[in-house]
């Protein structure tokens, strides 16, 4: 996804000129985890990939933020959440759940799926046409509810 990607470099700029720190080292952990996932694959990310590490980043940020709170560290747990709302700032807008449903409920219509063994299937569709805009865990609730009689 060039357009994020020059976005990322262009916030980095704008970060470093208003020496906005915790910004910009948010900035520099999202490209440096890009950069880890393109040498893996050994080819530049695409969007819907892109997506997914942004969503993981922001998975595990706010369980990282729990467990400090847990730990009664509540500077640390500040700290994951800052970093939640930069990484938010290049997710898409996340669907309702009543969203996820009408979509869940199309694609199985459209499929003919009737069975909770062929929720792979759905999840499959599902995942690719939701992309960053509603997180797997939330999907596979509804569409649980969904074929569970």
């Amino acid at each position: 996804m060039e357009q994020l990607r020059v976005r990322l470099a262009d916030d980095m700029k704008t970060a470093m000129r208003e020496k906005a720190t915790d910004r910009l080292s948010t900035i520099r952990m999202i490209r440096a985890e890009i950069l880890t996932k393109d040498k893996e694959r050994g080819n530049e990310s695409s969007e819907e990939e892109i997506l997914k590490i942004l969503q993981s980043m922001v998975k595990r940020r706010g369980e990282a933020a729990e467990q400090f709170e847990k730990g009664n560290r509540p500077d640390l747990a500040a700290k994951e959440r800052e970093e939640v709302l930069v990484l938010q700032g290049y997710l898409p807008t996340q669907m309702d759940d009543e969203t996820i449903l009408q979509a869940a409920q199309s694609a199985i219509g459209a499929m003919g799926i009737t069975s909770i063994k062929e929720m792979g299937k759905v999840m499959s569709v599902l995942s690719k046409q939701l992309a960053g805009q509603a997180a797997g865990a939330r999907t596979s609730r509804i569409v649980k509810e969904i074929l569970t009689p």
